[in-house]
């Protein structure tokens, strides 16, 4: 008998007598996608045409990993994303960091930087070191990064509407320290359109906003070879709410945006894309955040092959840094988040990621202490030390259902990208709300399940305890802002007029034009100009993205 018709057998018959006597708990599961999870899966066709779907590591389509030998070889970058109140704090929590074992520094930003006001400016009362490290100019930046040798770590950086202009500033720092602005290693966020959709943290409109991700690309892939110069970010198209396939298609459809820019700008893609990088959130169902993780890198190797006509086998690879889910944080019992937080790393590291970020388990309260930072990170160290799942490569290849779980993943994202590109590519769709209102009808798809007790969330729907919290806060200098303040008088009153006067005219006859803007913007940091005031220069010229509706 075929294999099908013996699964008919035992359904009909070994398992509906279980299942008579002991009835299932739902009366369909399935995933955050809506995928359908079997009582069982049977071998997949994809087994007929393996080298075709799935492959060999570090070979094309690299569905089971972009490097050969994986983990095997290197370990994931660990990193703790950290950054709070200034940057001589945020400075001592890294050099913490270091010294526990992570190794790569990954900086969060405060709410005024990251949509480019000064620490003085009327608008940035009250957010100043908040959410992150308060940054308004070079001198923030020295101190920052004060006794790390940038030439031998590698930082993340979470920015995006100016994110030029924070790498300019990084630039001039490793400059200072007599590093090679070609031996950096790092990574900007820089990824605006996702702000359109789901997050918020924009300056400008579309197309200059593309212009400075452009002249990024074009900047570093002579210069800065070892920098990442973006991280499409579907972490936070997942945080707005979407599912895993939406996560998926919306990153992708960004990509192939940003691609077309670059080559309508003139770039070859062969000299950027092996720059590009990927931001992905790893939610609680592991077995489909596997599963995803696979798809995207065999859809973005296509992609790049066959649409854009990439030849290097590194513009096929899709290399990218995760971090646990901060949504499915809970403010009760949140001890329980370490739990979660550590299925999530280990489906990040199943899945193949490059650099992992977990979340503390109090980051649902308030900022991590340095002990919650700590577990977040021992549990990176537990995984990749003590578990042996780094010991073999793609272990979950050939899984019955993470193979089935691929191919539908993969099949619902690429119907995804076919309407956006119907609808005129990723900018036009967010121009017309299409992604906003997927990411949004599947917000509150889930929020009626948790609502009905359709989907459990422990503490919160079920298993709730009546509790006192007693984790150790942490709290922030509230004196920071009046410092930063002080610092930002006296860096204006050193510096000369009449450069300042000149620097910023430079910098808006170039925004007229199509020169690339990252050497003036270095020239503009090293002459001391503030982060908002060259962002107001840029203002200026080209004026202030607003939200339909408001």
């Amino acid at each position: 008998m075929s294999i099908k018709e013996e699964y008919t057998r035992w359904k009909d018959n070994t398992y509906k007598k279980t299942i008579d006597r002991f009835p299932e708990r739902k009366s369909r599961f399935e995933t955050s996608s809506g995928i359908e999870m079997p009582e069982i899966s049977l071998p997949p066709e994809i087994i007929s045409n393996y080298l075709e779907k799935i492959g060999f590591p570090g070979e094309y389509p690299f569905t089971r990993g972009v490097q050969a030998s994986m983990y095997r070889g290197r370990l994931w970058t660990m990193r703790q994303y950290a950054g709070y109140s200034s940057a001589e704090a945020s400075n001592l929590r890294y050099r913490y960091l270091l010294e526990q074992g992570q190794t790569g520094l990954s900086v969060a930003f405060d709410l005024p930087t990251q949509i480019g006001y000064d620490a003085d400016d009327p608008i940035a009362q009250g957010e100043v070191g908040k959410v992150g490290v308060s940054i308004s100019s070079i001198e923030d930046m020295s101190k920052l990064f004060d006794q790390i040798p940038l030439g031998k770590v590698s930082t993340s950086m979470t920015i995006n509407a100016p994110a030029a202009v924070l790498l300019a500033m990084y630039i001039a720092v490793a400059k200072r320290q007599g590093v090679e602005m070609g031996s950096l290693r790092g990574t900007i966020q820089n990824d605006i359109l996702k702000e359109y959709v789901a997050r918020g943290t924009y300056i400008f409109p579309p197309v200059p906003s593309l212009r400075l991700i452009t002249d990024v690309f074009e900047f570093c892939a002579k210069n800065i070879p070892g920098w990442n110069t973006i991280s499409i970010s579907g972490y936070h198209i997942r945080e707005a709410g979407s599912t895993a396939v939406q996560e998926v298609a919306f990153t992708l459809a960004n990509a192939i945006a940003y691609v077309k820019a670059a080559v309508a700008a003139g770039l070859k893609v062969d000299d950027f894309a092996p720059q590009l990088s990927f931001f992905f959130n790893a939610h609680n169902n592991l077995l489909e955040e596997v599963a995803k993780f696979r798809a995207a890198r065999r859809m973005w190797a296509h992609i790049m092959r066959t649409r854009f006509g990439a030849q290097k086998p590194a513009s096929w690879q899709l290399r990218f840094h995760t971090q646990t889910a901060g949504s499915t944080l809970t403010a009760q019992q949140p001890e329980n988040n370490v739990t979660r937080v550590t299925l999530q790393a280990l489906a990040a590291v199943l899945g193949g990621t490059q650099s992992l970020h977990t979340n503390s388990m109090d980051e649902a309260l308030w900022l991590p202490t340095e002990k919650s930072v700590r577990v977040a990170l021992r549990t990176q160290q537990i995984i990749a030390y003590e578990s042996g799942v780094s010991d073999s490569i793609d272990p979950l290849a050939g899984s019955y259902l993470v193979e089935s779980l691929t191919d539908e993943i993969e099949r619902q994202a690429v119907e995804y990208i076919n309407r956006i590109d119907e609808l005129g590519g990723a900018l036009a769709a967010i121009e017309r709300g299409y992604m906003q209102d997927e990411i949004q009808n599947a917000a509150y798809t889930t929020q009626k399940a948790i609502e009905k007790k359709e989907q459990i969330v422990v503490g919160v729907n079920q298993f709730q305890v009546q509790e006192d919290l007693s984790l150790e806060r942490l709290k922030v200098d509230p004196t920071i802002e009046m410092a930063q303040k002080a610092g930002l008088k006296s860096l204006r009153e050193k510096r000369d007029p009449e450069t300042t006067r000149q620097l910023i005219e430079s910098l808006k006859n170039i925004a007229t034009g199509k020169e690339n803007l990252m050497p003036v913007l270095i020239e503009c940091v090293e002459h001391d100009l503030s982060l908002g005031e060259i962002c107001n220069a840029l203002r200026s010229v080209w004026g202030e993205y607003v939200a339909e509706g408001f």
